[in-house]
């Protein structure tokens, strides 16, 4: 079964801000933009097994997805889908946001250093990190899809987080992008750091990038740490499932290495409601709706069909 650890949904492109709503509505490699809505978010999802949806929010950037939206789309597939919570650190009421998740379903939390202006590092943060830890709650560190220049690149940087590891060593923490653009910095703190680990939106639409990526993590031994995720509505789930199982299509012929076809399959199966130990009930084994991919031809077959 296909697990997607990273996908958005939202009413209208304003609930991320107005800077990033012009950014979606203007982005160039979309005809009319992107379409996060639930509608869209339910059609492109189809192809796969299981998938985390993520809010958002930021004081910063006057952004923010509920949680009570991000409930009710759980709430229609829950069977296939678990919140995340997008939550701010910076807000003075991160606490009672917490808590109000909590009491909504939601299994985990999303924070975005860059777009909600601190330092991972921070004091406030390290007591919210505190509290997910001492309640099993995952972190998840994204940014929404695209950078605007309000976002505050540098907090995003990998590295901080070795020392809210080493302060948290219950706590699991999801890099997305594998770190992007610091993908080193990542990979040695997924070889450093039991609860660290990394997802793959973002570069799963730049081929050679995550050949490289996964290859480097794979002769790192780290591939294990890392989990598939297609970044919807900035990624499309289908499109990045086949670019991973397409990936040593780069070797034919040559003296590149490959990656262990099984090690590909992996990530693209990797449970993260097991890994991580989060409470969701979703299908752990088989779904109904969707079989587990074997390879590629199976896998367009199975995305371009109907179900029935």
């Amino acid at each position: 079964m296909i697990f997607d650890v990273m996908t958005r949904a939202w009413h209208s492109p304003e609930q991320l801000g107005f800077e990033l709503a012009d950014g979606i509505r203007n982005n160039a490699r979309r005809p009319g933009g992107l379409d996060g809505t639930l509608g869209a978010h339910t059609r492109a999802i189809d192809c796969i097994g299981c998938a985390l949806v993520h809010g958002f929010k930021s004081q910063a950037l006057s952004a923010v997805i509920p949680h009570e939206f991000i409930a009710d789309v759980v709430s229609r597939q829950p069977h296939r889908l678990a919140g995340i919570a997008g939550i701010d650190p910076m807000s003075p009421s991160w606490s009672e946001d917490l808590d109000h998740a909590k009491a909504l379903g939601l299994v985990g939390v999303n924070i975005s250093p860059s777009a909600q202006g601190f330092h991972p590092t921070h004091s406030t943060a390290m007591r919210f990190y505190d509290r997910c830890a001492n309640e099993n709650l995952p972190i998840f560190v994204s940014r929404p899809g695209i950078l605007s220049p309000a976002m505050i690149l540098e907090y995003d940087r990998p590295t901080p987080w070795d020392e809210v590891a080493r302060s948290f060593p219950s706590l699991k923490i999801v890099l997305s992008e594998i770190g992007s653009p610091w993908i080193d910095e990542t990979i040695a703190l997924l070889a450093k750091h039991a609860g660290i680990y990394a997802e793959t939106s973002g570069i799963a639409s730049q081929s050679w990038r995550l050949y490289t990526t996964l290859l480097q993590a794979h002769e790192f031994g780290v591939l294990d740490k890392i989990f598939f995720g297609s970044g919807f509505p900035f990624g499309s789930p289908a499109a990045a499932v086949e670019a991973i199982y397409s990936l040593n299509s780069y070797a034919l012929g040559t003296n590149l290495p490959s990656i262990p076809r099984a090690a590909l399959r992996l990530i693209v199966e990797r449970n993260p409601i097991s890994t991580l130990a989060m409470k969701a009930p979703l299908a752990i084994g088989r779904s109904q709706s969707t079989a587990t991919v074997s390879d590629r031809s199976d896998f367009g077959a199975s995305a371009s069909s109907p179900r029935r």
